[in-house]
């Protein structure tokens, strides 16, 4: 009975993680985002989505042992997403109206790390974690140049129940500073350490607390 408790409560987790990560990428992703506040946005985006990988990706790693756990738990979020974005094209929106961010490849780094220091949960932590938040911010912005132009896809398709300030305007593009991908990634790999060491200690919490 106790370890299907204890499989039950880490897989209940992984699943809200991963539905919790679909979620934040709707509410922090679409067009508005990446529009009205331009690349202020893009590094809050980074930085949200990284530290939401690292803590379900570590955990759900540290779980099973296996190096690659990581990337399995990385496309997880992304067919969730993928899935929920089904909604929005039902709806007359084109499927690239929300801009599904590249979780996969910053997780193969956390999984390299873990494979590259044989199975060492806490250089996993340090080199993993400030690998994801530094690679995740470049890996996006490859991400929205291959996309269509969400400002294109604003005017295209707006929001009928967008009160009037929230109408997409022009971005102002260096207003703030002039490389978000490098600020995104300097936050980003200070962040995700410790989000890193949270997911990690979320493990073993759930294995005392269920042994208990």
């Amino acid at each position: 009975l106790m370890v299907w408790l204890r499989r039950t409560t880490h897989y209940l987790f992984i699943v809200v993680v991963a539905v919790n990560s679909t979620l934040l990428t709707i509410n922090a992703g679409d067009y508005i985002f990446y529009t009205d506040w331009a690349w202020t946005s893009f590094v809050v985006f980074s930085v949200s989505q990284s530290t939401m990988l690292v803590v379900g990706a570590i955990y759900y790693m540290l779980f099973t042992g296996v190096p690659g756990t990581a990337t399995y738990y990385a496309t997880i979020m992304t067919i969730y997403t993928w899935v929920a974005k089904g909604a929005w094209f039902a709806l007359g929106y084109p499927y690239d109206f929300i801009v599904t961010p590249v979780w996969i490849p910053s997780a193969m780094l956390l999984d390299l790390t873990y494979w590259a220091t044989r199975r060492n949960k806490h250089a996993a932590i340090i080199i993993g974690g400030t690998l994801v938040g530094l690679s995740f911010p470049l890996f996006n912005m490859v991400n929205l140049l291959l996309v269509r132009d969400p400002l294109e896809v604003a005017f295209k398709y707006p929001r009928p129940t967008l009160p009037a300030y929230m109408t997409p305007i022009e971005p102002q593009v260096g207003k703030f500073y002039n490389s978000p991908v490098a600020l995104g990634s300097g936050a980003g790999a200070v962040l995700t350490v410790p989000m890193t060491a949270l997911g990690a200690k979320l493990n073993t919490w759930t294995y005392r607390w269920m042994a208990a």
